[in-house]
């Protein structure tokens, strides 16, 4: 049953972000939005989706470790195997108003996240917990955040001819209707992956924080995977940057806000190192972006990119 769970959500999953791409970017044409704001917010929030549902049902159900392990790893495989995998298929332009703006805001996430994670070392507390505080702040920067992507539209609001001269235009009812239909998909499969994962991972007596950080991020994060990849090879790389960015910065601003707003979250198998290397991720992806390949991710750094996740996945193996 867990086979088949895996396989159907897998499909659900490739057939939604076939569906969210080409109506999202059929909607940023048809109004002249900026298509980096259409990935930083239709797209990331669409495909985040799975990671909101995952996180609030675990923190709810006390497993604390799985809420904050599959942001954290999700985080992980978004920045390292998505960006390096869509960057295999398709060579990613990065603007350089993400390099300048998007890309360290992706960092400050993550530095804020280790900081509110961090009350045994900085305040000298029993345990790590991510309170109602800490969630409300997380929501601060949120809000924060979406007054900074509608800025981008109203300031940018046309993008130029060549930029979208490969983008189908569909019909507004159809292009919503891809939409809703496409983020539909990509709930139930992501929901149906997760679970199958969840259950294989359990019969083998992996720990709660392992499969957060790995089998839990890894499904919810294939939305992400199949719509950044969809979106680069139909010649669309803002909707692919945009929905990772958008993505890691929804899941640690709002997802974990709302966990940590609704219960405090006990870390226990969160370590320093899982947000230290999520820290490292954003600084080199940012890296690559600015002083190689003109502002491009190319396929070799793509491979490196895969490469730190594949090592990050194999410390945690080896340290359970």
């Amino acid at each position: 049953m867990n086979i088949v769970l895996l396989v159907g959500g897998l499909l659900l999953i490739l057939l939604g972000a076939n569906g969210l791409t080409d109506g999202a970017a059929s909607l940023a044409k048809r109004f002249r939005i900026p298509s980096i704001v259409i990935g930083l917010t239709i797209v990331a929030f669409g495909t985040s989706a799975p990671e909101l549902t995952v996180s609030l049902s675990s923190a709810l159900k006390g497993s604390a470790d799985i809420s904050v392990g599959n942001v954290v790893g999700s985080n992980l495989f978004n920045t390292l195997m998505i960006v390096g995998c869509t960057a295999l298929f398709a060579p990613i332009t990065v603007t350089r108003n993400t390099l300048q703006q998007e890309i360290p805001l992706c960092i400050l996430a993550s530095l804020v996240l280790l900081v509110c994670a961090n009350d045994v070392f900085l305040d000298g507390a029993q345990e790590n917990v991510l309170g109602i505080t800490d969630g409300l702040v997380l929501l601060g920067f949120f809000a924060i955040f979406m007054k900074y992507t509608f800025a981008i539209a109203s300031h940018h609001p046309q993008e130029k001819e060549e930029e979208t001269e490969e983008i189908r235009q569909l019909p507004l009812w159809k292009s919503i209707l891809y939409i809703l239909g496409g983020r539909a998909g990509l709930i139930v499969g992501g929901n149906f992956f997760v679970d199958g994962a969840s259950g294989i991972a359990r019969n083998l007596g992996v720990s709660e924080s392992v499969i957060g950080l790995t089998l839990v991020a890894g499904g919810t994060s294939l939305p992400e995977l199949a719509t950044s990849v969809v979106a680069a090879l139909k010649k669309n790389p803002e909707i692919a940057i945009g929905n990772v960015i958008g993505s890691n910065l929804f899941n640690i601003f709002f997802v974990l806000g709302c966990s940590a707003s609704v219960t405090p979250l006990r870390l226990t198998g969160i370590t320093n190192f899982d947000l230290w290397v999520l820290v490292g991720s954003g600084i080199l992806f940012w890296f690559f972006g600015v002083f190689f390949g003109k502002r491009t991710i190319t396929r070799v750094e793509g491979s490196v990119l895969m490469l730190c996740y594949v090592a990050y996945t194999a410390v945690l193996i080896y340290n359970i």
